[in-house]
């Protein structure tokens, strides 16, 4: 999701070498960024994305079958209550190429559902 170069965030999947990869996000509000990652096997070759908001919360969450997601990331976007800009992309950083291909990219009703809250701690 992109509003400006000091307002976005991004989910993505990081190809290290043959054992591993990282499954990661990025979150970037007013210029400063928040990386989190955790490794994945290499084995892993296709990967579902569900992106989410309500107002200004986003959840970045992801499956290995297109069924049973899995949260990766909740965050706030202090400048994301408005109007976004989303989408997908592919890079390589270094010298190297590859073959991605991006299917099924659907708009739905938003799949994160409202959080019921729970009660006050009593004292």
């Amino acid at each position: 999701m992109y509003l400006d170069s000091e307002n976005w965030l991004k989910g993505s999947v990081e190809y290290e070498n043959e054992s591993f990869q990282h499954l990661g996000s990025v979150v970037t509000n007013h210029g400063y960024s928040d990386w989190a990652t955790t490794a994945i096997s290499a084995d892993v070759k296709i990967m579902w994305y569900r992106f989410s908001c309500r107002e200004d919360d986003y959840c970045i969450e992801c499956s290995q079958d297109g069924e049973n997601f899995t949260q990766m990331r909740v965050c706030h976007m202090w400048e994301g209550a408005g109007k976004i800009r989303f989408g997908i992309y592919a890079c390589s950083p270094e010298d190297s190429s590859f073959t991605a291909v991006f299917t099924n990219m659907k708009i739905t009703e938003c799949a994160w559902k409202a959080h019921d809250g729970q009660k006050p701690d009593e004292e």
